[in-house]
């Protein structure tokens, strides 16, 4: 089996990084940054569109 990780970056820090989907909310539910802990919605973090959806389908 293959992992899925989808790629974030904060818009505040601008800190990156990847993480499995089924470690992460769901898109629309609040999430803290992990270096400075801005708080927005997952979906904000995704780097790209392709992220974006992948978050959608786990």
């Amino acid at each position: 089996m293959v992992e899925t990780y989808v790629r974030l970056l904060c818009p505040e820090c601008g800190k990156h990084w990847e993480a499995s989907p089924n470690d992460l909310p769901e898109p629309a539910r609040t999430f803290h940054c992990p270096n400075c802990h801005a708080s927005r919605r997952l979906s904000e973090f995704a780097r790209t569109e392709r992220d974006l959806e992948t978050l959608k389908t786990f």
